[in-house]
């Protein structure tokens, strides 16, 4: 009786255990507002907040920088992120969101640093899964 109780309780241990790793991470951005998602972008290019990344770039997000044209999706600018996880920027930062209608945003982002200002034009859409930058173009006026 002793080993049938301890087996029964070593394979309820194995189950629970075996579906908490098989649990998906709920996704913090699904309900939030534009700005939300808006403000962790900036955290993450700004002061190397890499937490939420997976939430928050669309599947088909395309970064590109107009100074020397470079492109990048969203494996390269993430993994890019993650090398410099922790990585505070010494800039002001502030956002204006220039227009939003149905599952579409468009916002502008500058950093003002201490040689130079950094504008980031951001694209956001909604889906199931809430707002995702879509698309980031970087310019340097």
């Amino acid at each position: 009786m002793k080993k049938t109780l301890t087996t029964i309780a070593a394979a309820i241990i194995m189950i629970s255990s075996f579906s908490s790793f098989a649990a998906e991470k709920t996704n913090p951005l699904k309900n939030v507002e534009s700005s939300k998602v808006i403000n962790t972008y900036l955290e993450a290019t700004t002061l190397g907040s890499v937490e939420q990344n997976k939430f928050l770039f669309a599947d088909d997000f395309q970064y590109s920088n107009s100074a020397n044209n470079d492109t990048f999706n969203k494996r390269e600018y993430t993994a890019f992120l993650k090398a410099h996880k922790g990585v505070n920027f010494d800039c002001k930062t502030n956002y204006e969101i220039l227009d939003q209608s149905g599952k579409a945003c468009m916002a502008k982002a500058t950093m003002v640093f201490e040689n130079f200002t950094r504008v980031d034009y951001i694209t956001l859409s909604q889906d199931q899964d809430g707002w995702k930058v879509s698309k980031v173009v970087t310019t340097y006026p």
